[in-house]
Order: C-alpha cells, then sequence, then structure tokens
C-alpha cells in the first residue's frame, strides 16, 4: 500500500491583512495596520502549492474562513438591522474587537489541529483534534469551522475527530506548530514529540518529560504541558513513544512564539536551534531512546544550528526553521522548502548553501516568495497541516481539495475573480467587503465540493 505525507496548505482569505494581533509574533507585530494585498498572498500561497505538486508531492488545500466572523459579533451582543449596521456599529464602539474578528490569521493552518497517523495510535486510525487557540481571542475563533471542515474532508470511518480541549489558560493548545512527528518511514509506527512553553506538573506516566524551572518573562508561553497530556490521552498514543519537551524560555521571548518557528522535523531527521528547547541534549538524549520503541532499525538525525553561525535574531525574521522539510519521491536526501528571506539574510543563507553542499541528509534548498504571509507573522510551514495517508484513503476525501492541474487553474482564476489587490485598514469596515468575501466562499465550495461550511451558508 502506497502511504505519503501530504501536505494540506491553507488557502489566504479574501479580507487578508494586517492587523499585528499576535502578541510575541514580531513580523506581525512590525507590520501592523499596512496595506495588504489579498491577491498577491493568495497567489503567492498557492504558486508553492502547485510548485510541491510539480515536484511529485502529495498536495492538498484547505479553505479560507469567513471574516469579518459575523456571528462572533452577534455573540458579542452587536446587532444591527442588518449586517452593514452591524458593521458599523462595533467599529464605532469597539474598533478592537472588530479587527480581532476581521483577522486573516486562520490561513495558517499549522495551528489548526494535531494529527497523530493511525500507525502511532491505539486503535490504528487517525486523530484530529482542533487546536483552541485559547491563548488569543482572534485564534480561538477558528476552531468551530476549522473542526467542521475537518470533518467534512476526512469523513470516513479511517478518521476520528475530537472537540477542541476545553478552553482556558491551563489547556491552551495551538495545534501542529507544536508537534512533529519523527518515523522511518511514513506508515510505521512513529515518535510524537510535544513542545510546551513554561513549566508544568508532569502526569504519572510512562510519557519524557523534559523541562527546567523558568518559562519566558516577556512574551507568553502559549502551548501547556497539560493540553500536550491531554491530547495524548486523546489521541490513544503509547507513552513509551512520544516526548515532552519545553520550548526555551529565551527563544520565546526572542519571538519564536510557535516551535515551528525554532524547529522542524521529517521523518528521521530533526533540524533545531541551539535555543529550541529547554534543554537540547537531554530532548536528543529521549528521543533517540524512545525512538527504538517505534521498532525503526536506524537512530535519528539531528542538525543543530549554533548560536554563533545563525542568532536567534536572524533565525526568527529569517523564518529558516519555519522552513518545510519535504521527502521527494526518487530522491535520498530531503529538501528544504524555503522563504526568499532567507536568501536574503546573509548568514542564513550561508549556512542553507552549506547545509546543501555538505550534509548527506539535505538534497536541496528551494526558495519562495511568500513575502504577504511572512509580513503577517507566517512563513511555509505555518501555511501547511501535515496528515499521513493511503492512496486509497485520499481517493475516498470527502472534497476535491487535492490540488491538481485543473483545480490550481480553478482557484487561480476564482482569486484573479474575488479577491482585492489592495486592502487597507480603513477597507476592512466596507459592508460589501463582507459580502465580496461569503459570494468569493460561496463559489469556492462548490469548486471543492465540501458542502456547505460556513455559518453564512447554514444559517
Amino acid at each position: 500500500m502506497s502511504i505519503f505525507e501530504v501536505n494540506f496548505d491553507g488557502l489566504v482569505g479574501p479580507s487578508h491583512n494586517f492587523a499585528g494581533l499576535a502578541f510575541g509574533n514580531l513580523a506581525a507585530s512590525s507590520h501592523a495596520d499596512q496595506v495588504a494585498s489579498p491577491r498577491a498572498a493568495a497567489l503567492q500561497g498557492l504558486a508553492k502549492m502547485k510548485a510541491l505538486s510539480d515536484l511529485g508531492m502529495k498536495q492538498g488545500v484547505l479553505l479560507p474562513h469567513e471574516r469579518p466572523h459575523m456571528r462572533t459579533l452577534h455573540r458579542m451582543g452587536f446587532r444591527g438591522a442588518n449586517d452593514a449596521e452591524t458593521i458599523a456599529l462595533v467599529a464605532k464602539q469597539s474598533p478592537e474587537l472588530f479587527k480581532q474578528c476581521v483577522s486573516g490569521s486562520a490561513m495558517w493552518v499549522a495551528n489548526a489541529a494535531t494529527v497523530s497517523p493511525f500507525a502511532d495510535t491505539q486503535d490504528s486510525k487517525t486523530h484530529f483534534t482542533p487546536a483552541n487557540l485559547s491563548s488569543m481571542f482572534h485564534r480561538s475563533i477558528e476552531s468551530e469551522v476549522t473542526g467542521r471542515q475537518l470533518a467534512a474532508i476526512f469523513s470516513s470511518k479511517d478518521f476520528v475527530h475530537h472537540a477542541p480541549l476545553p478552553a482556558g489558560q491551563c489547556y491552551s493548545d495551538e495545534g501542529a506548530a507544536n508537534h512533529t512527528r519523527l518515523c522511518s518511514n511514513y506508515d510505521d509506527p512513529g515518535l510524537e514529540l510535544f513542545v510546551y512553553g513554561a513549566p508544568g506538573v508532569a502526569a504519572n506516566n510512562a510519557t519524557a518529560v523534559v523541562q527546567i524551572e523558568r518559562g519566558p518573562q516577556k512574551f507568553p508561553a502559549r502551548q501547556t504541558l497539560a493540553s500536550c497530556q491531554a491530547l495524548m490521552r486523546i489521541h490513544g498514543l503509547d507513552p513509551s513513544r512520544t516526548v515532552l519537551a519545553q520550548q526555551h524560555p529565551d527563544a520565546i521571548d526572542a519571538g519564536v512564539f510557535h516551535n515551528d518557528v525554532i524547529a522542524v522535523g521529517n521523518r528521521d531527521l530533526l533540524f533545531y536551534h541551539q535555543l529550541a528547547f529547554a534543554d537540547n541534549k537531554a530532548v536528543r538524549d529521549q528521543l533517540q531512546q524512545r525512538f527504538t520503541n517505534t521498532g525503526a532499525n536506524s537512530e535519528l538525525s539531528f542538525i543543530e544550528v549554533a548560536n554563533n553561525e545563525v542568532s536567534l535574531a536572524d533565525a526568527v525574521s529569517s523564518y529558516l526553521f519555519n522552513t518545510q522539510l519535504i521527502s521527494m519521491p526518487d530522491r535520498s536526501g530531503m529538501t528544504v522548502i524555503a522563504p526568499m528571506e532567507c536568501q536574503e539574510n546573509e548568514s542564513v543563507y550561508r549556512y542553507l548553501q552549506a547545509l546543501d553542499s555538505e550534509h548527506a541528509a539535505i538534497d536541496s534548498v528551494i526558495y519562495f516568495d511568500l513575502k504577504q504571509s511572512m509580513n503577517n507573522g507566517g512563513g511555509p510551514a505555518c501555511l501547511r497541516l501535515r496528515v499521513v495517508l493511503a492512496q486509497n484513503q485520499i481517493d475516498e476525501l470527502g472534497a476535491r481539495v487535492m490540488l491538481d492541474d485543473n483545480l490550481y487553474e480553478e482557484l487561480q482564476q476564482w482569486i484573479k475573480k474575488h479577491y482585492r489587490d489592495r486592502l487597507a485598514p480603513a477597507d476592512l469596515v466596507d459592508p460589501q467587503l463582507l459580502v465580496e468575501c461569503r459570494e468569493a466562499l460561496d463559489e469556492l465550495t462548490v469548486i471543492v465540493e465540501v458542502g456547505s461550511l460556513y455559518d453564512f451558508q447554514r444559517d
């Protein structure tokens, strides 16, 4: 049976804007309230998807969310005679709430859910838990539609869909951005690494927990140890094949809001910065020791980037570790999918050139222009959710979301038809923008054959 790790990328939405809402995300904060280009953003992301598909990768698409999110505004007590009046009312009386409810952050589907493949779980089914994203209000409103979309796409009996963890500081969950699966082959039992932000109370089980006594002081730790442990239980994971590791607090305070900004893994390789984890050596030791519990005949490989080779500041500004590591067909080494910012940063580009030529695990580095996404605080890895699927599972998906030449052309034309080229902060309160977004999303659900996904289609 053919087994693949499929990248499902989030399509950028038609109301894409730079709101700068994510405290601790330096790129998002530094570009707050600038003029955005939804059309350019969506086409940049789609071009990356098409390029990976052309390289032989299995590539899927996840849909944007409705923004402004009218249901949240209604829940907060704002109701005019119609949507236009409601938008005007909120914009006047609670502009910060409106800004939260028009955020384009759902494009980063690395935060959509945590996914445990069938080879890792007790019942041999693939488990999905949408992230509650409760540490940030503008993201917490995503989980309902995210769960609805995942259930519609992964609809067969091979998949199990769970509710998000209960909201609250103790169980704050940011999804796959803090979760990495390591394995020999995608269909083999894997080792699941969960990363959290601050020390917590470890459950009394066989899971390896690596932490120190201090947490970040400047920016919040978004993922908790308790949420990682809950996800393990919900997904039916073997504690002997999991590792829970604390993120380095200095990295969080330097703008590493998720682990995927400072570390990335694929198959039996983990690529990370010297300041990725609170105790790198202990994490490596636990991973190597527990990798043998998967039945693998090989050992893990590690590439640790020293701070004197690439500074933490350069790693964050370039998103060196928010790259994708992919295993292309018929190639022994892995390919790094990097944003152009990595090429423009002297120390990062020099490091990647050396990595490409000197490290046997890395076959090539390919750069993409994702400036709209990067300026909003997310790079290549933020844009994708990884799901291990057999070919028959791909064939039986509940929507037309696997990218091919025909779907690419349709999506490209759909974006050019519906997306504005320029969107300034003042344009977000234009009631016509909501009309345009709904018309676009209504048409998109027909293109991908997903049914009534959005609140406005179901009310």
